[in-house]
């Protein structure tokens, strides 16, 4: 009796233990006697004990932070960046039999392409272009991770972080730019503005009423201000034109 038992609670074991419950996400990956078999899931799946064996598989979209890389870029700057990366496991058969732990090895990868790929660019790049550079590297992984059954969703830099000696000669470079656009502002303000001053010119001197006309206007202008002594200019032309109006003096 006992040893009935004991067959029964055995079997009971063994039949117990065969039975699986893979998540929505998950996929059991089976393998019979060492050969793979077949991918199940989800859902309850039936292990044949000591002939059958199954690795789960998470098909959720994982994160992976990629950490601080030290690297030089293409004008010889020293930077330190990090990104993240999003990825996710397509096939459960590759990401178990093509590579050992297909985090680590997608990581590890991150890593070596994060430096590549940003070594052949510019800082102002990296600053100013890091979709363009997000792409390249997602693009990159995506296609060396192909065989590994993991597809590589997106690729994010999150920090270009530079040392304070260059941020220091980057700040004197942006005032200096500053400066540059100011004098060409001003240049172009002032070129303009003769510009207009020779067509104004131009006009005036076709006809010499214009200037009498220019002259008193701009006495009217002066006597408005509160000074009590006024100083102006009287062209030779206005008095000519004066003596002219007045005509010849009699004498008596």
């Amino acid at each position: 009796m006992p040893i009935t038992l004991t067959v029964l609670l055995l079997l009971a074991g063994l039949v117990f233990s065969s039975f699986r419950i893979l998540r929505e996400y998950e996929r059991g990956v089976v393998f019979q006697l060492g050969r793979f078999w077949k991918v199940k899931g989800p859902g309850l799946i039936i292990i044949i004990p000591g002939l059958q064996t199954m690795e789960r598989i998470d098909l959720r979209t994982k994160v992976l932070d990629v950490p601080s890389q030290d690297l030089i870029s293409k004008d010889n700057v020293s930077v330190k960046v990090n990104a993240v990366v999003y990825f996710r496991v397509v096939d459960p058969e590759k990401a178990v039999i093509n590579v050992e732990h297909f985090y680590e090895a997608t990581s590890q990868l991150s890593q070596t392409t994060l430096r590549s790929v940003l070594g052949q660019h510019d800082l102002d790049e990296m600053l100013s272009e890091r979709d363009k550079l997000n792409s390249q590297i997602q693009g990159l992984l995506d296609d060396q991770t192909d065989a590994w059954g993991v597809k590589v969703a997106n690729v994010e830099i999150k920090h270009v972080d530079i040392n304070e000696t260059m941020v220091r000669a980057m700040a004197r470079q942006a005032e200096a730019e500053r400066q540059r656009r100011a004098k060409v502002i001003h240049a172009e303000g002032e070129k303009q503005a003769a510009e207009q001053l020779v067509q104004a010119a131009k006009q005036l001197s076709e006809d010499p009423r214009a200037i009498q006309l220019r002259y008193l206007s701009t006495l009217t202008d002066i006597a408005g201000d509160k000074s009590h002594t006024i100083v102006f200019p009287l062209p030779i032309d206005l008095l000519e034109s004066l003596k002219g109006a007045l005509g010849p003096q009699r004498r008596d």
